[in-house]
């Protein structure tokens, strides 16, 4: 057989838009060409090798990539990777449950322009209102995800996986290659990296097949090994995170999956270059913790991170994953809570509808994300990586011990929640209400008023809230209210217009006008009836507060006056002189006693309002009127 070596290679053949002559190249080992699954022959020359493919035209596709997206490489990215080759048809659109009303939105805007094409007449304005209406509920729809939806959109059949950015190399050198996580040595605008991550499946074959992106010890200590390659060679680390948790079968445990992810954890805290981990979908437990300590750990926008998933943390702590909303919440798993929490180090954004709506744009958000990141990290030296490595994580859910807990942050510790709005009963409103303005009585009679309303209002506020995006939504003008609070967020800071001011009007005038025809009326006038009850016994608790300390002050210098020598001889004089009349009302009394009765009257209020003035309190009198300012 004629050496490869020393034979010319001469390439012939119709090749399609997606083939070329560095593509057949890399499928060859030492110059030896692959086989050509039976549509090519290889021939044996007298003075060369002649190599002859047919490679069958195939339908383009555009999914996951368009046919040139890179400038240099032509006939697509993924032309040359085998066997993981670009899906031949594009996967079926997946409609979450939350994003549903966009659906019957498209859904109207295409049975308008049906009809527009059938009939032939215009509609082209109800066209573009709807399509107005369905791009601002997708933005307002993506842009205030919940804990749990952003969950599922990390969960998303159709989310650019991992084998989509770069060709994969194999095996532990132990036995086995676990087709759950994948390697490879790969490069960024000449730059080379050594790129390691999950891989889940693009349909159910290959989720089967990638076993759901789920790693067993063999995958693990394949990343170990190519972690200790990269190390040698001085390749930086780049790792991708998409699983649910590492593989927690009988087998797994027998082959030791905790002392794998140990090894692994312990191996990343020693190398000596820089390490960048990003989850681009879901990172869950162990799987996610044998790769995740990196010098920068970044999240896609819609990426979670977890030690349990919410269904499981729910079925533990609700004892049903039906709580799996509330569990995703209080864990703390979104990219922006990671953030916060100091775990994360940045967030990669992602285009509206998620990742798998534009997964080509979202591949230089994170292509982007990763050159300025190691364009840091390059900058440090060996120590000072490390270290930072080190610090990065022994800052993470720092305290001390030995330190008193503060009395009240204790109590607010054990606070327990309030009941979500609309789930407490008008019976238990009554009855708080009741004890508040009994507890209001009790100190009226101490002369002394000490508590909170404030608590019992803002669970009124909240639940009159709740009643009235009820009547809203059983009156059919939520959509308006939503239309209508997103025009005033916009206008915050500006003088709100003529229009907006009488489109505000309209609408609250249609909600007064049908509020009546709501079902939940009678709960919320009634709620409406105790926030007014409580709101006038708070106001009369503050004034009594208030005023109760200087009507005291008031009545001691009153007394103080009436005590002085002079005016109680005068008041004793006149008390014998109407006895001596033998009249009991003031009307009954003589000229000359009603005068002498003003002049004494007169006297005090004179001396009281010097009294009062003496410290600071100004009093304008008049007979039958009188005023105090302080």
């Amino acid at each position: 057989m004629a050496s490869a070596s020393h034979s010319p290679v001469i390439l012939s053949g119709n090749l399609s838009f997606a083939t070329s002559a560095s593509d057949l190249l890399r499928s060859s080992i030492n110059g030896v060409p692959l086989k050509t699954s039976g549509r090519g022959h290889v021939g044996s020359r007298q003075k060369g090798l002649n190599i002859v493919a047919k490679v069958r035209k195939v339908k383009k596709h555009e999914y996951p990539w368009p046919q040139d997206p890179v400038s240099n490489v032509k006939g697509g990215v993924l032309s040359y990777l085998s066997p993981f080759k670009p899906l031949k048809e594009k996967p079926k659109p997946v409609t979450l449950e939350f994003e549903k009303p966009l659906m019957d939105l498209q859904k109207k805007i295409i049975d308008v322009q049906k009809i527009a094409n059938e009939t032939g007449l215009d509609f082209s304005d109800q066209i573009i209102s709807l399509e107005n209406k369905y791009q601002q509920a997708r933005k307002e729809l993506y842009t205030h995800l919940t804990p749990i939806q952003r969950v599922n959109i990390a969960r998303h059949p159709n989310r650019p996986t991992f084998l989509d950015h770069f060709v994969e190399l194999h095996g532990d050198r132990a036995g086995y290659d676990d087709p759950a996580i994948v390697t490879g040595i790969g490069s960024i605008d000449g730059r080379r990296f050594m790129f390691m991550g999950h891989q889940k499946g693009r349909n159910t074959k290959e989720n089967i097949q990638r076993n759901f992106g789920m790693p067993t010890p063999h995958g693990h200590r394949k990343v170990l090994r190519m972690m200790n390659y990269a190390d040698h060679h001085g390749f930086p680390v780049v790792i991708f995170i998409d699983t649910p948790g590492a593989f927690a079968d009988l087998k797994s445990e027998e082959l030791g999956q905790g002392e794998s992810i140990a090894q692994n954890l312990r191996t990343i805290f020693g190398l000596k270059v820089p390490v960048v981990s990003i989850v681009t979908g879901e990172g869950g437990s162990g799987g996610a913790l044998a790769v995740v300590c990196a010098n920068k750990l970044l999240m896609l926008e819609n990426a979670v991170l977890y030690v349990a998933s919410p269904e499981a943390c729910a079925a533990i702590l609700w004892k049903t994953a039906k709580a799996s909303p509330k569990a995703a919440e209080k864990l703390k798993i979104t990219a922006n809570d990671t953030c916060k929490l100091q775990i994360s180090d940045g967030i990669i954004p992602e285009p509206l509808g998620g990742a798998h709506a534009d997964p080509h744009w979202t591949s230089q958000q994170v292509k982007k994300a990763i050159l300025e990141s190691m364009d840091e990290l390059q900058e440090m030296g060996t120590e000072e990586l490390l270290r930072q490595r080190m610090l990065k994580y022994r800052k993470i859910g720092r305290f001390q011990e030995g330190l008193p807990v503060d009395p009240e942050k204790k109590v607010n510790m054990k606070r327990k929640e309030e009941p979500r709005p609309g789930l407490i009963s008008d019976k238990v409103l009554q009855g708080e209400v009741d004890k508040l303005k009994e507890q209001i009585m009790k100190a009226k009679e101490l002369s002394s008023i000490d508590m909170d309303q404030n608590r019992l209002i803002e669970k009124l506020k909240r639940e009159i809230s709740y009643e009235f995006s009820e009547a809203a939504k059983a009156l059919g003008i939520e959509e308006k209210l939503i239309r209508m609070r997103e025009e005033f967020a916009k206008a915050e800071n500006e003088q709100l217009t003529s229009v907006q001011i009488e489109n505000l009007e309209n609408l609250k005038n249609e909600f007064n006008e049908n509020l009546a025809l709501a079902p939940n009326y009678g709960s919320l006038k009634y709620k409406l009836s105790l926030l007014k009850e409580v709101t006038e016994a708070k106001i009369f608790a503050e004034n009594y507060k208030k005023t109760h300390p200087l009507k005291a002050k008031v009545n001691e210098k009153f007394k103080e006056v009436l005590e002085k020598s002079t005016l109680k001889k005068k008041m004793e004089n006149l008390k014998a002189e109407v006895e001596k009349a033998g009249v009991s009302t003031f009307e009954e009394f003589d000229q000359e006693l009603k005068e002498k009765v003003l002049d004494i009257r007169e006297e005090v209020e004179y001396e009281f309002v010097n009294a009062l003035e003496s410290f600071g309190v100004h009093v304008t009198s008049k007979f039958g009127q009188s005023s105090v300012s302080v």
